[in-house]
């Protein structure tokens, strides 16, 4: 597996922000920019060989700087949604920035997918690994405590997109990190992806309301339209009149993972027959939030010229559970200070 570093343009402030490939020797490749550690494409053989870019996104720059929907962006400190834009830790309250009506959505306004990080090419082990690594300063955000973020990115000869997340703060804080890459296993430009057929090991996922909060529930799929534990259309039930799918307008929940923590038992398969591209999901994580792309729209145009509206890309980002430091019977997502959050998500792509 190799790694190719260029150009991806200039900030505003001047300072230049880098694109890097990595390509192993199945055809498969995948771009990830250092700035927001965004992946920008990933190209993946299809049944009959064929390759397509399965990952929605820009070939600018300056698309990314103003990333609505946050497309295929690292994000932190925090994944997901803080009710009403504020914690308490440690018997202080912290108030955080409210950027999704009242309440604080995936790090606030400087988070993870803002910034540009130092990259590096590392070798070992026979492999190469692009290591990104920033500094959030105390404060940033209203977020206690300086924390030093690592993400490493590899692919397999095995296609294996993995990433390991590593984190360390000086002060006890809250750190919940993911992805937020969009797939549509037909092409990133081939309209709605909810043809696609998906399955979630999980017997259980945490209902929200209206705000797409969690309201501290851990719910029963069975018999429900939240139920992937065996592989189902997207589009049978992502219309239903069911009170889960009308609050998310559609998929935008998070699931309670059967796998605890193992790396090695599948945790979500998504299935495109038609071109006949799976990709395998594994992590280390507690939950899974599956979003279908509601809020996507015409007034994205990515790659190609591709218009990405609504459900034109679907995303599985591996996470704590969203609310969590509301609900004290979610796992926690507080990290003691000097003590290390790691994490890994695998991707894996195959052909059946």
């Amino acid at each position: 597996m190799s790694i190719e570093k260029n150009s991806f343009g200039t900030l505003q402030d001047g300072t230049e922000a880098d694109i890097f490939k990595l390509t192993n020797s199945k055809n498969v490749s995948v771009e990830i920019t250092n700035f927001g550690g965004i992946i920008v494409s990933v190209n993946v053989p299809d049944k009959n060989g064929k390759s397509a870019d399965i990952v929605l996104g820009y070939r600018k720059l300056d698309k990314y700087i103003d990333n609505d929907g946050y497309i295929g962006a690292l994000i932190g400190r925090h994944a997901n949604r803080i009710e009403d834009a504020v914690f308490e830790l440690n018997g202080k309250v912290y108030e955080l920035v409210k950027n999704d009506g009242r309440n604080h959505l995936h790090g606030g306004d400087t988070g993870l997918h803002n910034v540009l990080w130092k990259a590096e090419i590392l070798s070992g082990e026979g492999i190469e690994r692009l290591v990104l690594t920033h500094t959030s300063p105390d404060g940033e955000e209203n977020y206690p405590g300086k924390l030093d973020v690592t993400v490493e990115y590899s692919l397999s000869e095995d296609n294996e997109l993995k990433i390991d997340y590593t984190a360390v703060s000086d002060k006890d804080t809250v750190v919940n990190l993911t992805n937020h890459a969009y797939f549509n296993l037909s092409g990133h430009n081939s309209g709605e992806a909810t043809q696609h057929r998906l399955f979630i090991n999980a017997d259980k996922f945490t209902p929200v309301n209206d705000e797409c909060l969690p309201i501290g529930e851990i719910r029963n799929v069975k018999g429900t339209v939240m139920d992937f534990t065996k592989m189902k259309r997207i589009a049978e039930d992502i219309d239903s009149p069911d009170e889960q799918l009308v609050n998310g307008k559609g998929y935008d929940h998070n699931w309670v993972l059967n796998t605890e923590g193992s790396i090695k038992e599948t945790a979500a398969v998504l299935y495109d027959p038609e071109s006949g591209r799976a990709m395998e999901v594994y992590t280390t994580k507690p939950g899974i939030q599956f979003y279908s792309g509601n809020h996507l729209s015409e007034k994205l145009i990515g790659k190609d010229n591709a218009v990405y509206n609504a459900r034109t890309g679907l995303c599985l980002e591996t996470q704590y559970f969203p609310n969590a430091m509301k609900h004290k019977n979610f796992p926690s997502p507080i990290l003691k200070a000097n003590e290390k959050y790691h994490h890994i998500t695998i991707y894996k792509f195959v052909n059946k």
